[in-house]
């Protein structure tokens, strides 16, 4: 498989997105000739920081914040480990953190490796979620103590697209005088987000989710929201994240913040219909399959279903000879044989989880895209049951 190869089927959008042309068209001058350094007094570096200024507007316009909330960073997982070391330098007596189980592995990791990092011990409450990917709120709210400094939760699972209500969780926050960090990687740019009407303190953005480039990304804070920096070194992001802007990036995300303003009708209603189609039928025409998570609470471009009896890499190999690209819901990247910890902790049998795929759609994808992998993934998971000492036909 060829990059750049025109018959690629890419529906592998959660893990990241193809930068948009009009993306690249605004980075290239800010590669070639215009190349100053913005933090610099003369005017060839001062037109660059104006242009990242133009670039901190559009985003805070995606999200309804104002542009001095936005703090430009290099990805969503240090946006992420910014406002919760943030949160917990900032309320030193308390090293209680409330999370759920399916958080990304950028919090999930963190949690796991937080007295090692900042060498005190601190309490995880991990919240448990329902079959179908959903929180329970009345769990939450009598989760939430005096002595928590912070609470982390996602606002989409990168894995089924379930959506957890974090503006209410929010809510329930603030008026425990708990701090609020959500991950909203997945969720900016496919649903509305109006951080004006939102208790919400701190909230992480990734580029390339969103059609800009890797290494660029941004964390939202509050006005008002006591705040600790990561990086320590120059006065950029007025003193809030030291190191030189990775200045084109940074334009290319202005850019596709501005361009995922105006697809978000698509998204909501294109995108989503071919995301339907397709789970549609795949689970009329492939037996023993299921759909993992919440059918209406969740992002317009994921589903992931399972199908019994095979496993997901397999499946992604036998895909990949039809150059069709998605991605499996076990850890094959870790080399464990254990499945996800998003679909564990949903309670997905074993027998389901190994084989879940995750497709997750964008507005480059086509209907005859769709009807491609229709056709074709029956096929793939029929000839792999074959192979399987686990299946019998006879359990249709």
């Amino acid at each position: 498989m060829d990059c750049g190869s025109d018959d690629i089927i890419y529906m592998d959008n959660n893990a990241t997105t193809m930068v948009a042309p009009e993306v690249v068209d605004a980075m290239m001058p800010y590669l070639t000739d215009c190349y100053g350094n913005p933090s610099s007094m003369h005017s060839f570096g001062g037109q660059v920081g104006r242009e990242i200024e133009k670039a901190r507007e559009k985003i805070a316009n995606l999200i309804g914040a104002m542009p001095q909330e936005i703090i430009f960073t290099s990805c969503g997982t240090e946006s992420d480990s910014t406002a919760v070391l943030s949160g917990l330098q900032t309320f030193p007596d308390k090293r209680h953190i409330v999370t759920t189980r399916v958080e990304h592995p950028a919090i999930k990791s963190l949690c796991d490796n937080l007295d090692l990092l900042t060498g005190h011990k601190h309490r995880i409450t991990r919240l448990q979620v329902a079959e179908d990917g959903t929180l329970d709120m009345a769990k939450y709210a009598e989760s939430l103590s005096d002595d928590i400094a912070i609470v982390s939760a996602m606002w989409a699972n990168n894995e089924t697209g379930v959506i957890f209500p974090v503006e209410e969780m929010a809510q329930l926050a603030k008026s425990k005088d708990i701090l609020f960090h959500t991950d909203a990687v997945q969720a900016v740019g496919k649903i509305p987000i109006n951080m004006k009407e939102s208790a919400i303190d701190f909230l992480s953005i990734s580029g390339h989710k969103l059609h800009a480039p890797k290494g660029v990304g941004v964390l939202y804070v509050r006005k008002g929201t006591p705040y600790i920096p990561f990086l320590n070194g120059g006065h950029q992001e007025d003193g809030r994240r030291g190191g030189t802007e990775n200045v084109a990036s940074i334009i290319g995300l202005g850019k596709a913040c501005e361009l995922a303003h105006l697809h978000m009708e698509e998204e909501n209603s294109r995108v989503r219909a071919m995301r339907d189609r397709l789970e549609q039928g795949l689970l009329a025409s492939i037996p023993r399959s299921m759909l993992n998570g919440n059918k209406e609470q969740r992002l317009p471009n994921t589903t992931n279903i399972s199908f019994e009896f095979v496993e997901g890499e397999a499946i992604l190999l036998h895909m990949n000879q039809y150059k069709i690209c998605a991605s499996s819901g076990s850890a094959c990247t870790s080399g464990s044989l254990e499945p996800s910890h998003v679909l564990r902790a949903m309670g997905v049998p074993f027998t389901a989880a190994h084989g879940s795929i995750r497709f997750s759609l964008s507005v480059y994808n086509t209907d005859q895209e769709i009807d491609f992998v229709l056709e074709t993934l029956p096929g793939i998971i029929a000839n792999l049951r074959e192979l399987s000492p686990f299946w019998d036909p006879n359990n249709l």
